[in-house]
């Protein structure tokens, strides 16, 4: 037998940035208890099955394992969302967009849109914030869809509608006050796709063809056909496409765009008016 502190001791992460913190969610899960219980009982003994849980998850995430899909869950805003091997893991950089919408739109009613929703996460921050807006949330993968639902019900976030589109494909005539979307934006062949967490996720939901931009010219281009005079549409895109895709977006007709830093100090995000 053994304690909770000889454990964390002795884990092993080396090729980890964040060693000491992926072994305490490691084995606060094996446990079914909080990080706050570790370090509030460091010497409580450990039972052989959490030991032999906390051990594979451990071989699991020296083979390059993201925590998240590890553990099936991560957090997003203030909420937790399950989180699967077809979507991507919410990443804090991500809240910007969230932040953003926020603070474009008063809190009265509103229709807004989230483009390739993954694990919903966008869609239901903004839904937990805003019980006045009702929020549409589609991908095209059929798994990420079903995901989704499964975080909205078990948030019971009734002002939220999930289904399946390809962009906007089965959106017909419908426009919204507010899109957003974290769409792919990496390049194909680009090096980062086989390094790190991004080796598990997903490579339709990272790619976009060959410079990265070609899912954000076509959310772009048809954007003016699905928003209200007035509307907003919010992108995320990586740290070195932000005057590319302002470009893009004043382009298309779209005003007041400007781009917005994250907590990094990249540009992250790139927003547009459509004209009144």
């Amino acid at each position: 037998m053994t304690i909770i502190a000889s454990l964390l001791r002795a884990a092993e992460l080396p090729d980890s940035p964040t060693a000491r913190l992926d072994a305490e969610l490691l084995l606060a899960a094996a446990l079914g208890k909080s990080r706050s219980y570790l370090h509030t009982w460091p010497e409580k003994i450990v039972s052989s099955e959490a030991a032999l849980r906390f051990s594979d998850y451990l071989q699991r995430r020296r083979g390059g394992e993201p925590v998240a899909y590890i553990l099936g869950q991560q957090g997003f805003w203030k909420l937790d969302l399950e989180v699967a091997p077809h979507t991507l893991i919410p990443r804090p950089d991500t809240e910007l967009l969230v932040e953003t919408a926020l603070a474009l739109l008063p809190a009265s009613p509103a229709r807004v849109l989230d483009l390739g929703t993954g694990s919903g996460a966008i869609a239901l921050a903004l839904a937990s914030e805003r019980p006045t807006w009702h929020v549409t949330a589609v991908d095209r993968v059929l798994e990420a869809v079903a995901l989704a639902e499964r975080n909205r019900q078990r948030l019971q976030l009734d002002n939220v509608n999930v289904f399946t589109s390809h962009w906007f494909s089965a959106l017909a005539d419908q426009r919204f006050d507010l899109i957003i979307s974290n769409p792919p934006y990496i390049a194909a062949g680009d090096v980062h796709l086989a390094e790190g967490d991004v080796r598990f996720e997903p490579e339709s939901a990272l790619v976009a063809g060959a410079d990265g931009l070609d899912d954000i010219r076509e959310i772009i281009t048809a954007s003016a056909q699905h928003l209200n005079a007035g509307g907003w549409l919010i992108l995320e895109h990586r740290y070195d496409q932000a005057a590319a895709v302002r470009q893009l977006l004043q382009d298309a007709g779209f005003a007041a765009v400007e781009s917005r830093k994250d907590l990094g100090g990249h540009e992250r995000i790139t927003l547009g008016r459509l004209p009144c």
